[in-house]
């Protein structure tokens, strides 16, 4: 347990992992190792917040419009990924040890079956884990994942099963990859860019925002730590005075 001490914690952090193949390109190298360093990080700083007592992270990975990379790109991230997946089923009984419930956000449709049953695993073998809640959002987006709640409603309104006038934003929200998860307190992205790139975006309606100029594969324990702290010092407000 990590000896730092903050006031207030977010319940839930959101990262956006962006730098990867800048990292690269800044060293001659070819933008797969960027991101080979940039899932090291990733396993990093997710097991530091969970360490500081953060209960609920979510890591942006992949989102729909990043397969318009060049194919070798996106194959080198998709077997990345299934190395992680095999790694955390490897590591399962460590991860149920400390509390750690997997969950992946996204469309899997377009992921290969493999890919799929690998992720539905994980997520049943880990659901009754309470300690820190570990989101991973592959083949995401932001609105896409509204749609998706949108359209299963309109079929229970169709169905009988609800009426319009009883549709609550508490219904979307139930209807969302982060069903009973609070909604997202602070989104970290790294990189020097400003924008959320459709990346939970009902979920971070009220979040405050920290931004740092460190490529992801750079980003430290000592970065999340300065995220942490210009959290504590925001006055949040949520539209009242």
């Amino acid at each position: 347990m990590s000896e730092k001490k903050f006031s207030i914690l977010p319940a839930h952090v959101g990262v956006i992992m962006d730098g990867n193949g800048r990292w690269a390109k800044n060293r001659g190298l070819p933008r797969q190792m960027g991101h080979i360093e940039g899932a090291k990080t990733f396993r990093r700083i997710g097991e530091y917040a969970g360490n500081l007592g953060v209960k609920h992270i979510s890591f942006y990975a992949f989102s729909t419009e990043n397969w318009a990379r060049p194919e070798e790109e996106v194959n080198a991230i998709m077997k990345l990924f299934g190395d992680y997946l095999q790694e955390a089923e490897e590591r399962l009984q460590e991860n149920l040890e400390k509390g750690i419930r997997l969950r992946f956000l996204g469309d899997r449709s377009r992921l290969t079956p493999e890919l799929a049953a690998a992720m539905d695993y994980l997520e049943n073998s880990t659901k009754d884990m309470t300690k820190v809640n570990l989101n991973l959002a592959v083949n995401y987006g932001g609105q896409q994942e509204i749609l998706h709640s949108v359209k299963n409603i309109a079929e229970d309104v169709l169905s009988g099963k609800i009426k319009p006038d009883e549709i609550t934003l508490e219904t979307i929200g139930n209807g969302l990859y982060t069903e009973e998860q609070p909604p997202v307190d602070l989104v970290i992205r790294p990189s020097g860019e400003q924008r959320l790139s459709n990346f939970l975006l009902w979920q971070s309606a009220y979040a405050e925002f920290w931004y740092s100029d460190v490529l992801w594969p750079d980003f430290s324990e000592e970065d999340f730590d300065e995220a942490l702290r210009a959290y504590e010092k925001r006055n949040r407000r949520f539209g009242g005075v």
